[in-house]
């Protein structure tokens, strides 16, 4: 049976909270939840903007959940040295670019290897197992590799709005590859971005994958489902898509 994990962002809990500048709805009661609903991880984004998660969250969550967090931050000094203070036990780091809606792609890798290198050593010497955000390519893989990245997360945004099935399966074909040479490299393989009830289960029957992280198709269902429901959906999903392949 297929092992795929499931971790859930819950961002956009924190983006509705930030709407009114309130208390509530309160993300960490969203990964408690979600947990209950199957969840194998929680992921956050620590924006620079601040624009949804905050610091407090992150010391919350890492007193409260009963899983292990999934920080995703962007290759900053500053959230650098957030990510020190607080060790979580995994760190994605991810390109940012502050008028974006969401992540719009991986980070070149090869183009900054040197800082990124930095960032895995001292992430790693600190107890924490860094990945790196990127788009499926060999070259982008290798030089994760070569930085010392623990794993990296396979950016899957290409697939998720693929217009054609031709599209759609060349982007499939992609991905495999790349599961393929980075477990080959001594990798493990995350994948993620763009994932919804409708498109998950091709991606959660590849062999080699270890985790997916889905946020906003899982917040979305919960605004009439309940998120406890809309998780434990998602994880049957991935469950049983090994055995319908």
């Amino acid at each position: 049976m297929n092992n795929v994990l499931l971790g859930v962002n819950i961002d956009h809990v924190a983006t509705l909270r930030q709407a009114r500048g309130i208390r509530y709805p309160d993300p960490v009661q969203a990964a408690l939840l979600s947990e209950e609903g199957g969840a194998d991880g929680i992921t956050v984004h620590l924006r620079e903007d601040r624009r949804h998660i905050q610091e407090r969250d992150i010391l919350i969550l890492q007193s409260m959940i009963n899983t292990r967090l999934n920080l995703e931050m962007a290759p900053t000094d500053a959230m650098l040295a957030f990510a020190l203070r607080t060790k979580p036990e995994h760190c994605c780091i991810v390109p940012e670019n502050r008028e974006e809606l969401t992540t719009e792609g991986g980070l070149d890798v090869v183009s900054n290897q040197a800082k990124l290198l930095r960032f895995c050593q001292n992430l790693q010497c600190n107890d924490t197992q860094v990945s790196l955000f990127i788009d499926p390519d060999s070259q982008q893989i290798s030089a994760a590799r070569d930085c010392g990245a623990y794993a990296i997360e396979l950016h899957t945004g290409q697939y998720a709005e693929a217009k054609t099935i031709k599209k759609q399966q060349d982007e499939l074909d992609k991905l495999q590859s790349s599961i393929e040479y980075a477990k080959n490299l001594g990798l493990i393989v995350n994948a993620g971005h763009g994932l919804n009830y409708h498109n998950v289960e091709p991606i959660a029957a590849f062999t080699g994958l270890n985790e997916l992280n889905i946020g906003h198709a899982i917040i979305a269902r919960a605004v009439f489902t309940g998120i406890k429901c809309a998780v434990s959906e998602m994880k049957s999903l991935i469950r049983q898509s090994f055995a319908s392949s």
